[in-house]
């Protein structure tokens, strides 16, 4: 089956060898698992656990080629991943709406702005002024720290990069502004506990 993504290009997958495969599974304490996985985990724990009801939302996909060998199958043949309209995750905590994205860097100084998209800003926008819970959770890969930042510190450096401004937030404006998450095994990243005391 052929995927596009939203640049257009088709997905080609690459043979791993062997070393690089078996050097990745050999892990130490969830190391080098991406922030996108930790998160599923934790929301996995907030539900299991009665805390949230928090979910990824799954990318939309256009499909363009189905093939049907019987009548009781269908097999995708090529689809094109869509540009997503939103942001990361949604659900509910507490009985209020809560929505962010998550992004990684492995910048050790600063992260881009290019990483976000205006779409994704507006729409963190109008889940504010309806008074939902929205913020990004920023992950620097290579010293493997995360951290909370709310919507409206995020919306301030993006507001000055269109102005002209730093095309990027600076490590030490996130940690002024933001709230670090220190990783655990059970939750691994207990982003509502920065949430709880900042909205609650």
């Amino acid at each position: 089956m052929k995927f596009h993504y939203p640049n257009g290009k088709k997905y080609v997958q690459t043979n791993h060898s062997p070393k690089k495969s078996n050097a990745k599974q050999i892990s130490y304490s969830n190391r080098g698992m991406t922030l996108e996985e930790d998160i599923n985990e934790t929301n996995q724990y907030y539900l299991a656990h009665q805390k949230a009801v928090i979910h990824k939302k799954p990318t939309p996909v256009q499909i363009v080629d189905v093939h049907y060998p019987t009548r009781s199958a269908a097999v995708i043949k090529e689809a094109y991943f869509k540009q997503p309209s939103t942001t990361d995750y949604n659900g509910v905590y507490k009985s209020r709406y809560i929505d962010f994205e998550a992004k990684e860097t492995k910048n050790k100084t600063s992260f881009p702005l290019q990483n976000f998209h205006e779409h994704q800003i507006r729409h963190m926008e109008s889940v504010h002024m309806q008074d939902g819970i929205t913020f990004v959770l920023l992950r620097f890969s290579l010293s493997e720290e995360v951290y909370l930042l709310p919507f409206g510190p995020l919306k301030h450096y993006w507001d000055r990069m269109e102005s002209g401004g730093r095309k990027s937030i600076k490590k030490q404006e996130i940690e002024q502004e933001g709230f670090r998450i220190p990783l655990g095994l059970h939750p691994r990243v207990d982003y509502l506990k920065i949430v709880h005391q900042i909205y609650f």
